[in-house]
Parts: C-alpha cells; sequence; structure tokens
C-alpha cells in the first residue's frame, strides 16, 4: 500500500481545486429553517460547500452494505462491486447542483468505467418518472437507486456524514470509504480522489 505522504503529496496538487469549488457550489437546495441537515426523504435539504474529507486506509471502518432497485427495476448490491473502486453520488432532479454536475460525473464515468471503476447514483426523493426524465435530459450513463425508504441513505449512516445534495463518496475495493465531496464535485477533485484510490494496493 501506499504511504500517507504519497496520498498527501497527490491531495495537495489539486487541494487548491477543492478550495475553488467551495466558493463556486451553488446555493440551491438550502433546507427550510429548523430543518434537520441530516440527509432524509422526510426533512428539507441543504447544499454543501464543496467541501472534501479524507479516509486514510487506517482510518477506514467498515465496508458499506448498500442493496437498491435502480429506476430501471434492476437490483444493485455493492458487494458485487468488491475488488472496484466506487463512486457514489446522492441526487435529485430538482436540485441545481446535481443538475451542474451532471455532465461532470458523466465524463467521469466514461473515462474511468475501462479502468473498472463502477458510479452508482442514490435517490432518495425522487419517483420513477422525475428521476428517468433527469437520467434522459442529461444522458446520464449509470444506473440509480430508487431509495424511496432511504435504506441506502441508511447504509452510509455511522460511516461518512451526508448532510447536503449532492453528497459524492469515493469507496475502495473493500467497499470502505475513502473519501467525500459535500456539494457539488469539481471534477478535477473527483478524478484526483479515484486516481489515488486506485493507486492504492487491494
Amino acid at each position: 500500500m501506499k504511504s500517507n505522504n504519497r496520498r498527501r503529496g497527490s491531495v495537495d496538487r489539486w487541494l487548491v481545486a477543492a478550495g475553488v469549488a467551495s466558493v463556486m457550489a451553488l446555493a440551491g437546495c438550502a433546507s427550510a429553517p429548523g430543518a434537520n441537515s441530516d440527509l432524509s426523504i422526510d426533512t428539507g435539504y441543504v447544499s454543501g460547500d464543496g467541501s472534501l474529507e479524507l479516509w486514510e486506509p487506517e482510518q477506514r471502518q467498515a465496508s458499506i452494505d448498500l442493496v437498491g432497485v435502480t429506476y430501471d427495476g434492476a437490483e444493485v448490491d455493492v458487494n458485487d462491486m468488491r475488488g472496484e473502486v466506487v463512486v457514489v453520488n446522492f441526487w435529485y432532479a430538482a436540485c441545481p447542483p446535481c443538475r451542474a454536475e451532471a455532465d461532470d460525473l458523466a465524463a467521469i464515468h466514461q473515462d474511468y468505467a475501462p479502468q473498472g471503476v463502477e458510479m452508482l447514483g442514490v435517490n432518495p426523493r425522487d419517483d420513477v418518472a422525475t428521476a428517468q426524465a433527469f437520467e434522459r435530459t442529461f444522458e446520464v450513463p449509470y444506473p440509480s437507486v430508487h431509495d424511496s425508504g432511504a435504506a441506502a441513505v441508511a447504509a452510509f449512516q455511522g460511516l461518512v456524514p451526508l448532510q447536503a445534495m449532492p453528497t459524492t463518496v469515493v469507496l475502495d475495493r473493500q467497499g470502505w470509504v475513502a473519501a467525500r465531496v459535500m456539494g457539488q464535485i469539481d471534477p478535477t477533485v473527483l478524478r484526483g480522489l479515484i486516481d489515488d484510490t486506485l493507486a492504492e494496493e487491494a
């Protein structure tokens, strides 16, 4: 496994971009006054600021156990993706930053799929018609879980804070949380996170 110094050096090359993303994050998806800030289908939503959190390999606690059904009716089990780096993006159709980052996520999927990187959306809010209209409009090339019961959201609780829409999480080959971006992604930052996680020894 590569050293923490090597990982930190790679992070430092694009951490400035994370700061730019924080400044530029859109202000949509704000929660109603008094609403709980935790990600839930029953509460308001807060917009993220693009902030980045990393977990070094020795800090990772447990694998994510996420099972769900996509908007096309296919069953998805993240356990089946063990051995691959997985990018999980929490979104919903009316969220302005979710719409703004859709093209970047699609491009990242296209570039990294040949390297075995899996990408999965999680939508705890939209019905089938609304989500599929979003997917058609933005030509989303990867599936999303229809998380109407918030089971997928619950799978992350206690392991990674999910307090904004969108939130993007990178899982390592063991299914452990390696990184989280809260708010609209900066594509350079996310690519750096994926590269670093790919470079880790299995």
